[in-house]
């Protein structure tokens, strides 16, 4: 197993590429075995015949001044650790997420990355993502912004090695989520087994269906605690683990939905993001 196979993965995009996994023309698995509560079976339902972005729920409380910590396994190793945190930002709400690459799989393959998403309080259409990513030998800066009035996704990139200089513009529908910001975005979702939610999501490329997939309630012990779950299947027909590996996200089920544990088992084996801390600021 190449050691830039699994950071490519810790690299973020595959944590939050959660949200563009698989084909949905391969059959889905079960993860590996939890303890799980037994829930009332529903038959499969969406939010509505269309994908699109549902507005925030009256009274949501966002999880404003949480800072979550993870660390990222394979096999017998600590690959790397990650965080994401919220918090308000005028009418937006600002995310931003960090991977670092840890230990020997560090000295193998560097990683430093760093993104910050926003998107509108109200409505959950996200409006612009800024990354810095320090993958190996690549250095580069990304900002997308999603104009909503031409109905354009803005990329521009910076190598910061070459100085090379990257412009695209892409086809958006009026209201998209980030890759960053849709993990959040499922937590908001009314999460009952047997439900499926469909959404679009966009990376500065071209904007993807995602299917998410309420499985089932199950009860998840890491170095933060037990928490009692809900276990749910990101996938698309499009992405960069198309027809190649399964990825699941487990959210508290309670009426915050904090991502606990997230998980993508590939062709080469499982990584396993577990939550280790919260960390709570004003």
């Amino acid at each position: 197993m190449a050691p830039k196979a699994v950071l490519a993965i810790l690299a973020w995009f595959v944590l939050v590429s959660v949200m563009t996994a698989s084909s949905p023309e391969t059959q889905r698995t079960t993860p590996p075995a939890q303890k799980s509560i037994p829930a009332k079976t529903m038959p499969q339902d969406s939010i509505g015949p269309v994908s699109h972005i549902r507005p925030t729920p009256e009274n949501y409380r966002f999880l404003n001044g949480q800072t979550l910590h993870y660390t990222a396994e394979w096999r017998l190793w600590t690959a790397g650790v990650a965080s994401l945190r919220m918090e308000a930002n005028g009418s937006e709400q600002h995310v931003s997420g960090t991977a670092d690459a840890t230990g020997v799989v560090a000295l193998l393959y560097k990683v430093a990355d760093r993104f910050d998403a926003y998107f509108d309080r109200k409505s959950y259409c996200s409006t612009h993502i800024v990354k810095h990513t320090e993958e190996g030998r690549h250095l580069r800066d990304t900002n997308i912004r999603f104009d909503y009035a031409r109905k354009k996704a803005v990329l521009d990139e910076r190598n910061l090695k070459t100085s090379e200089a990257k412009h695209t513009e892409q086809d958006i529908p009026g209201c998209v989520t980030d890759v960053l910001s849709a993990i959040y975005y499922v937590g908001t979702l009314p999460l009952e087994p047997g439900t499926t939610h469909t959404f679009p999501l966009n990376d500065g490329g071209q904007t993807v269906e995602v299917k998410a997939h309420v499985e089932a309630r199950e009860e998840i012990k890491t170095d933060a605690g037990t928490f009692r779950t809900i276990r749910v299947q990101p996938e698309s027909d499009t992405g960069v683990l198309k027809s190649r590996g399964k990825v699941w996200v487990w959210y508290t089920d309670d009426a915050s939905h904090i991502p606990v544990q997230m998980r993508a088992r590939l062709f080469w084996g499982t990584l396993t993001f577990r939550l280790t801390r919260i960390e709570r600021q004003p």
